[in-house]
């Protein structure tokens, strides 16, 4: 009876329990009520599929909810990861084509399959526009002592703003082939994004989990005084993590804007950083800071990403799979609750004395 207890008792404490759980619901969901959901067959080459759409198109929201896990994880949280990928997507696809922005062209000129700006510049560009953008809202939470939610929200309004002045307030269409890859490429069958998303997660959890850098961003997180008093430096800890969710955002911006193939300032992006937010709530991280897993963010962002897919799947509106998205994280977020959780294990426990 004690062993089974105690594996009991770790199972449900451990981080990747619970979004799991959820996942496997939405899983066992589909099951029963979405025809064709586990079908997987090979198209032009590559795998396809509800599954396959699940990874391809939740690799945005993985890569925002890795950056954004840190962040809640010092205690704070970046509003401003939506408006950053706008911007990235605006800068990479403006340079791959400058005139683009700056008057109206022939159609036949539109259409040229060419860059004006070499590729590696055009993501490089991309990524120091967002990892500067990142720098921003560490420096005004780590420097300026703002509030987190103040200081991103500053760089929310205003980064669509700086992405309407790159592209000139035009949505820049793009055909460069080469750059569409990184968004709707393949590679040994699987999306090329899928490959992103595992290279910059396994370099996070190197620096978060090989070094101790993971070790200091809980500290902050948890009690940011007594970090100091332990030498640690809070400032440092939280301008770092900001940058890293500005970069990520600014994968992300690539990953978009190649996907479909344009940049539009006001809705690239649009509302994602609720999405990681709950992502890395689901993940089982903290508001308030302390303890993180990235991999269970990662499983939070397939929870959201397979809940709309879903919704979509079952031929819901796409105004009424919002409202119903909403009910599922709540139901998520419940589960998570103390009183659940208490419930649960009673559960378990007179089922076990019951045997």
């Amino acid at each position: 009876m004690r062993p089974t207890n105690i594996s009991w008792q770790r199972l449900r404490d451990s981080q990747l329990f619970w979004p799991l759980l959820a996942l496997a619901l939405i899983m066992l969901f589909n099951v029963f009520f979405t025809p064709g959901f586990y079908n997987v067959e090979i198209k032009d080459g590559h795998l396809s599929g509800f599954l396959i759409d699940i990874l391809n198109r939740g690799s945005i929201l993985m890569l925002l909810a890795l950056g954004m896990t840190m962040v809640i994880a010092t205690g704070g949280v970046d509003l401003s990861v939506g408006a950053v990928v706008a911007i990235s997507a605006a800068t990479a696809t403006v340079l791959i084509n400058p005139a683009l922005a700056k008057q109206l062209i022939s159609s036949e000129e539109l259409i040229k399959d060419v860059t004006y700006t070499p590729l590696w510049l055009c993501i490089l560009t991309a990524l120091l526009a967002a990892t500067l953008c990142g720098l921003w809202n560490g420096f005004l939470v780590s420097r300026g002592k703002i509030e987190p939610m103040v200081a991103t929200l500053v760089l929310m309004v205003a980064g669509r703003g700086i992405a309407q002045l790159i592209s000139n307030g035009q949505i820049i269409t793009v055909y460069y082939s080469p750059y569409f890859f990184i968004g709707n490429g393949y590679l040994l069958g699987l999306p090329f994004p899928l490959f992103i998303v595992a290279f910059i997660y396994f370099l996070t959890w190197l620096l978060a989990r090989r070094t101790a850098f993971g070790m200091f961003v809980e500290s902050v997180g948890i009690n940011a005084r007594s970090s100091f008093l332990s030498g640690i430096s809070a400032k440092n800890i939280k301008l770092i993590v900001y940058t890293i969710s500005g970069f990520c955002a600014g994968i992300a911006g690539i990953i978009y804007s190649s996907n479909v193939k344009s940049a539009d300032a006001n809705n690239a992006g649009l509302n994602l950083e609720l999405d990681a937010i709950l992502a890395v709530v689901i993940g089982g991280t903290l508001m308030t800071g302390g303890r993180f897993s990235l991999l269970a963010s990662l499983i939070g962002a397939l929870v959201i990403q397979s809940t709309t897919t879903t919704m979509y799947a079952l031929g819901v509106p796409a105004m009424a799979a919002s409202t119903i998205k909403a009910l599922v994280v709540l139901i998520v977020i419940l589960l998570y609750s103390d009183q659940t959780k208490v419930v649960l294990g009673r559960l378990f426990e007179r089922e076990r004395a019951g045997t």
